[in-house]
């Protein structure tokens, strides 16, 4: 097999990022965004966890945002996970436990989902049974609730934007 000459070997060809999804591109810092989608947070409760606005928490989850210790330490918290499991790690997308975690809030949720919505005796009765023994297997699962079906349920101590940036009684009036 002939050689190429080395003055004609080209070194800046790159494979497409998809050829190798588990690998970390050069410039990714971070995977606060993979991790907050599997463990199923969503960005509102996101922002409201770390008390930041949503542009803030989208800029902080790009994966090329380099946080600080604090603001790591943060998401650490938001999302219940270890700091490595935030850091790219070119071996693995996520860590098993926090996968198998994942997998079992998706599995909650769905299970408070089919409990809020049956109608029928027999399926309540067969999804208490779920929800229960989910929580038995895992018991800080309690706390997660049901899949939205529109939009975001809040309690009665949560106000929306609107709430917060009231609108003059003449507003409407002429100007």
């Amino acid at each position: 097999m002939p050689s190429i000459p080395s003055d004609r070997l080209r070194t800046d060809i790159q494979p497409p990022p998809e050829a190798f999804p588990n690998a970390p591109r050069s410039n990714q810092l971070n995977r606060i965004r993979a991790v907050r989608e599997q463990q199923g947070v969503s960005l509102r409760t996101a922002s409201r966890r770390l008390g930041l606005e949503m542009a803030e928490v989208r800029r902080q989850q790009e994966e090329t945002a380099d946080l600080t210790l604090s603001q790591l330490g943060r998401w650490c918290e938001v999302l219940d996970v270890p700091v490595a499991d935030l850091l790219v790690d070119p071996s693995e997308p996520l860590s098993r436990p926090i996968r198998e975690r994942a997998q079992m809030i998706r599995l909650m949720k769905t299970a408070a989902a089919m409990l809020e919505q049956a109608e029928n005796v027999a399926v309540q009765r067969m999804a208490r049974t779920l929800v229960d023994q989910l929580i038995g297997m895992m018991p800080e699962l309690q706390e997660v609730g049901p899949w939205h079906s529109v939009g975001q349920r809040r309690s009665m101590e949560e106000y929306g934007r609107t709430a917060e940036n009231s609108m003059p009684d003449n507003f409407f009036n002429g100007r």
